[in-house]
């Protein structure tokens, strides 16, 4: 598994050393200008990274939750089933705790503790030895699903085109290609050249930080513009398309993703220029039925006033508001790219059709 990641990417975000029984991390907080792996041990230390954005992206906090659960399975002592279940279940609803917004992080939770269940009657380290090849399998459908992404987004954009894209989407986030940059990359690696511009995605800055230094990395023409530039890069002409990721999508095709995205939606609408929407079909929620139902993370003020500052932007006294996502709706998006296609709208009916064919 290790090698097979190694191999189809520059950047290893998340591994688990099956040798040394360690679960490893880069600190995205860290970067661009350092990189480095942590390891994640107790809960609270996967808690915390999850809270604090060492680690982030959607399908990555998936992938982690995957790894952080078999970590804690194999941290509850007891021949006890039941008592193994529930403190698992505990740990779980920690866990999921960290960052509401995200479904994938529910998502890979329940699907660990449904492996545990299934495997109920086995010995503890049958039981182990299940959690651990589904987090594997959780990793490699990532993997699997970020490449057909690509290969369906590639269909979107021609040699040459100009791409904005907000927030960051791409290996960090994700896997291998990664989801809004795995089209570029993909066409990259095929000889295709594009004009990324990318918005540094205020106010933790994870297109400066990390969009960005993907995209240099990987010998992408990509252009840092702050947030409030993107409307004139398009007037410009300069943009034939934009992608995001996403965090959450709705039955309806409403779309959460980092806040400022559905401003980027609003100005593409604007000036014609199609916004597109690229994620895993694991990221959509058809038990949500609108925008309006998906919870809103809000995070800490000092995030606006102190964070990246030697002193203070503005006064202790100063009230912020720090939402972490913003819903996009889906009138404003022209396509939603999955690992089985892109979805066009109406949304509703077309979304319901794609899980009523996948079962």
């Amino acid at each position: 598994m290790d090698n097979e990641i190694q191999k189809v990417t520059h950047v290893q975000n998340i591994r688990y050393d099956r040798q040394a029984e360690a679960l490893y991390i880069i600190d995205q907080t860290l970067l661009p200008n350092e990189e480095r792996e942590i390891c994640l041990q107790t809960a609270e230390e996967m808690y915390d990274a999850i809270k604090a954005l060492k680690v982030r992206g959607a399908p990555a906090i998936g992938i982690c939750a995957g790894y952080c659960m078999y970590v804690l399975a194999k941290s509850v002592r007891t021949e006890d089933q039941q008592v193994f279940l529930r403190k698992l279940g505990e740990y779980g609803e920690y866990l999921n705790s960290s960052r509401p917004t995200a479904v994938n992080l529910s998502w890979a939770i329940r699907s660990m503790l449904r492996t545990a269940v299934e495997n109920v009657g086995c010995t503890r380290g049958q039981m182990l030895d299940a959690l651990y090849e589904k987090a594997v399998s959780i990793h490699r459908d990532d993997i699997d699903k970020c490449t057909k992404i690509s290969e369906f987004g590639l269909t979107l954009i021609k040699d040459g085109d100009g791409i904005l894209t907000h927030c960051n989407a791409g290996p960090l986030a994700t896997s291998r290609y990664g989801t809004a940059l795995g089209p570029i990359l993909l066409g990259t690696e095929r000889g295709m050249k594009f004009k990324v511009f990318s918005d540094e995605t205020r106010p933790l800055l994870q297109g400066a930080r990390l969009t960005s230094y993907e995209l240099q990395r990987a010998g992408v023409d990509v252009t840092l513009i702050c947030d409030n530039m993107a409307s004139m890069v398009m007037k410009n002409g300069w943009v034939q398309a934009c992608f995001v990721g996403c965090d959450r999508v709705a039955a309806n095709g409403d779309t959460a993703n980092k806040i400022g995205t559905s401003g980027v939606a609003i100005l593409a609408k604007h000036y014609g220029i199609p916004f597109y929407v690229l994620g895993p079909t694991s990221t959509v929620d058809m038990d949500c039925p609108a925008g309006d139902d998906i919870k809103i993370e809000l995070r800490d003020p000092e995030e606006i006033k102190t964070m990246w500052y030697e002193k203070p932007m503005a006064l202790p006294e100063v009230q912020c508001y720090n939402p972490a996502f913003d819903v996009t709706d889906h009138s404003l998006i022209a396509g939603i790219v999955t690992e089985e296609g892109v979805i066009r709208p109406p949304y509703d009916k077309n979304l319901k059709k794609l899980f009523a064919r996948k079962g």
